[in-house]
């Protein structure tokens, strides 16, 4: 199979270039291909997966071509299927291909389907070409191409002025991180003399601390912007603006778990600096508490989904930054994420189709009953979500707050928190959308989605529910190590059954209050205005579009417009003026040329007389 690894990734970028240059003769068909390419990929990443199960080798590799190859610097566009590109291939093709399918009913009636398919496939081309390649400057690569495809897909529906300019503004803000994974890659370069993860790894021993660390901070604002880490946060939730089918593929299975997958494949950067490791763990948990907070104050459907997609890629990135301990769970946790977090996206589409592409859970209600797939459905993805016991999320979140603990108190206690006000906000989806009393505008007549959407609903609410069996018998970590090395064994400050309880406590307590005041008051068809300065502050995106405008756009623009005044009247005036001053004179000067031989006579006769005049001045002198 390690020879046949590059279909996995040629087979839906092929069905991408052929929908993009098919064009209309493809329209009839098109999403039909483009549904089934990553579904294939998904059957040919199994057979890898049980090859390598399987056999001997820790990994599967495949030499593609050379790259770049100058004198010493050589660089190949090699693949590598390991264990945890194996977990990578299988999530992004498989929720990936669900997700396609999804799409088929969900994008029915839009005339653009066929380049919608083309963009998925393009997408998942790219990301697939992010996590199989075997060195920094192949994972740049797949990393743009990701980048160039969330673009097109957030702005999809470009006619609206607010998907572009979402769009613009997660291409602009992804900008800024991938400007830490170039500069890292040129450190590595400069440092080791290749870019490959074989060659970092042997030459990180041997590094700096300082360059250790510089590396470690450099991938980790690399990976915040991909990630939706605080401080490059602000793009998700505008991200929403792209279909249902974008939110669930790129923004809740794959796309920002890049971030976690770079971290985690860089472990061996990160074993040679504390500092950058805590850096880690600090973006986690603040990014954790950030999402979460922002999650209760969202009447937005999708909008409440994407703070609490940032809130739980913020506890991976805190189990990736505690390090052997937590690398396992950080990729548990981002697989059960996608299976749950991909269920609701899609579950919320569902509800959106029946209700007209409203958003607004203020104006929904009562729809457990008319909807009850979906309600079903959802409700696997929102126990998983919250860490109920048997649910997916319970057994991959609560090890990544145990493993916090070995941490750091604070880091844990963060961690926990952060379940409670899941706990909540999640509850206050499910109370204001499914069973509360009916909020419906006139005309509205909600109903249940037709089976080529319910069915991708089942099929991730049964992954929802049984995903937590990955860590039987300790699988998921055995399945790691050879990647990632031993799990790191650190005595927490308290009882592994307690920090269990403590958590399901926190978790009625959520519950409770979401209960308390959504379950048991009206809710009100508007937003109410006089509201805390916290919840103020959480429908605001805790200001984090502000702070961004106030102190980076603002004084950016300042800044281009005094370059450009220097530029117009100084630099410009400058080069005008002596322009203008040799043109003058040259004007002037031209007048003596009158084009008359008795001028040039008297001239020249007028000159021969200054000179006499001139030598018989010296000499009399």
């Amino acid at each position: 199979m390690s020879h046949l690894l590059y279909l996995i990734i040629l087979i839906p970028a092929a069905s991408s270039a052929v929908l993009f240059v098919g064009g209309r003769l493809t329209d009839s068909w098109g999403h039909l291909m483009g549904a089934a390419a990553p579904l294939v990929s998904f059957v040919l990443g199994l057979i890898a997966f049980f090859q390598l199960r399987g056999g001997s080798a820790p990994s599967l590799h495949q030499h593609l071509w050379t790259w770049i190859g100058v004198n010493s610097f050589q660089v190949n566009f090699d693949l590598l299927f390991d264990p945890l590109s194996a977990l990578f291939v299988l999530l992004i093709t498989g929720v990936g291909g669900i997700i396609h399918v999804y799409s088929v009913g969900y994008m029915e009636h839009d005339e653009r389907r066929r380049r919608f398919f083309a963009q998925l496939n393009l997408f998942v081309a790219a990301m697939l070409t992010l996590v199989m390649t075997s060195n920094y400057l192949a994972v740049f690569l797949g990393w743009e191409g990701v980048g160039l495809a969330s673009y097109l897909l957030i702005g999809f529906w470009q006619q609206r002025d607010s998907a572009a300019v979402a769009a613009k503004k997660a291409f602009i803000v992804n900008r800024v991180g991938d400007m830490g994974m170039a500069l890292a890659i040129m450190l590595m370069f400069h440092a080791f003399g290749t870019m490959s993860f074989a060659g970092v790894s042997r030459g990180m021993p041997h590094a700096s601390g300082a360059t250790a660390t510089a590396l470690g901070l450099l991938l980790l604002l690399g990976a915040c912007g991909k990630s939706a880490q605080v401080p490059l946060q602000s793009w998700l939730l505008d991200a929403m603006e792209g279909p249902t089918p974008v939110s669930a593929l790129i923004h809740a299975a794959t796309m920002v778990t890049a971030g976690v997958y770079l971290v985690v494949r860089s472990h061996f950067i990160y074993a040679q600096s504390g500092a950058a490791q805590t850096a880690v763990i600090v973006v986690g948990v603040v990014t954790l508490l950030w999402g979460a907070i922002i999650g209760c104050a969202k009447d937005d459907i999708k909008k409440a989904l994407a703070g609490s997609t940032m809130s739980q890629i913020g506890y991976m990135m805190l189990a990736a930054g505690i390090g052997p301990a937590g690398y396992a769970f950080a990729i548990f946790h981002l697989l059960t994420h996608g299976f749950f977090k991909a269920n609701m996206f899609l579950g919320a589409g569902s509800v959106m189709h029946g209700m007209n592409d409203d958003v607004n859970m203020r104006r929904y209600g009562g729809l457990a009953r008319i909807m009850p797939v979906t309600f079903v459905t959802f409700a696997c993805g929102y126990l998983a979500i919250i860490g109920f016991p048997g649910f997916a999320g319970f057994w991959s979140k609560d090890r990544i707050i145990e493993a916090a603990f070995t941490s750091s108190v604070v880091a844990g206690a963060g961690a926990m928190i952060g379940a409670a006000i899941t706990a909540f906000y999640m509850t206050r989806l499910m109370i204001m959308t499914f069973t509360s009393d009916r909020r419906w505008a006139q005309g509205v007549h909600p109903h249940e989605s037709k089976p080529v959407m319910t069915i991708p609903l089942i099929v991730l609410a049964i992954c929802s529910v049984f995903g937590g069996f990955l860590t039987l018998n300790g699988w998921i970590v055995n399945w790691l190590t050879p990647v990632v090395g031993p799990q790191g064994h650190h005595e927490a400050p308290l009882a592994s059954w307690l920090i269990t309880v403590l958590v399901l406590v926190m978790l009625a307590i959520g519950i409770g209050l979401a209960y308390l005041f959504f379950g048991r008051r009206r809710i009100p068809e508007e937003q109410p205005q006089r509201v805390s300065p916290v919840t103020r502050a959480a429908r605001a995106d805790l200001y984090g579009d502000a702070f961004n405008e106030a102190v980076l756009m603002r004084p950016g623009q300042y800044l281009t417009r005094a370059l450009v005044f220097i530029d117009l009247r100084r630099i410009d005036g400058i080069v005008n003026g002596l322009a203008a001053l040799v043109g003058g004179t040259s004007g002037r000067v031209r007048r003596w040329q009158t084009g008359f031989v008795r001028t040039y006579a008297l001239s020249m006769l007028g000159g021969s007389a200054l000179i006499v005049l001139a030598l018989l001045a010296v000499r009399l002198g």
